[in-house]
């Protein structure tokens, strides 16, 4: 399918225009249902936008957040997807949303992502807004080439709203959304900076596996509201 690429001059020109849409489409969901939902991932890439974002004038009581993935690590560890969007986003303005981790102290990773599932499932489907990242190896969210569970969770059948990852890149053992909850989604975002990551994309649109590159999932995905934000 025909990609939309927003391209600005630089980050921080991004991360205001990428705020500015979020903030539309979150204003639209509230205005519409009464509430709204949007996925996050975490990262280096997404902290300026996380900032503008935080001082957007938002019905955020009536916002929840939640995470695209998350590493099995204490939600105080600096490596923690729930500590960045607590120290960046939910700040100023944004300190009124409500907030859905997928971490919890489970005895393993398969009974952690039965948790986080049960957790994501009180929440209203299809979001309202995702916003995904992509590694230099083309993952996204912790569907990483060579995963364990990479084949469940990028199936566009599979049921489970939420499955336990692990991968050689992954670091330590992940929880991840599972491709239809993210497809489904009224908005999708693919949020990169940089030249080396747009290299990435255009590999990644060309020809090829999808378990090579699993971000090819989100983008050959049809139908799907996508729009990707880049910048150098």
């Amino acid at each position: 399918m025909q990609q939309t690429l927003n391209s600005f001059a630089d980050g921080n020109a991004l991360a205001e225009a990428l705020a500015t849409s979020v903030s539309e489409h979150l204003q639209a969901a509230c205005d519409a249902r009464g509430t709204a939902v949007l996925a996050v991932s975490g990262g280096t890439t997404p902290a300026r936008f996380f900032k503008a974002l935080s001082v957007k004038n938002l019905p955020w009581s009536k916002i929840t957040v939640t995470l695209v993935d998350e590493r099995l690590v204490p939600p105080d560890n600096e490596r923690s997807n729930q500590k960045l969007v607590t120290d960046l986003l939910l700040q100023n303005a944004a300190a009124e949303a409500n907030f859905v981790g997928l971490y919890n102290a489970a005895a393993n990773a398969d009974e952690a992502a039965k948790s986080a599932a049960g957790t994501i499932a009180k929440l209203s489907e299809p979001f309202d807004v995702v916003i995904l990242g992509m590694g230099g190896d083309g993952h996204t969210a912790s569907f990483f080439p060579g995963g364990d569970r990479l084949a469940d969770a990028i199936s566009t059948d599979q049921p489970a709203l939420v499955l336990p990852m692990q991968a050689e890149g992954a670091g330590e053992p992940r929880l991840t959304l599972t491709l239809p909850v993210i497809v489904k989604s009224r908005f999708v975002v693919l949020h990169i900076e940089g030249d080396s990551k747009k290299a990435v994309l255009e590999k990644a649109l060309g020809d090829g596996a999808i378990t090579d590159m699993p971000i090819r999932a989100v983008l050959r995905h049809q139908p799907i509201n996508l729009e990707i934000f880049w910048a150098p």
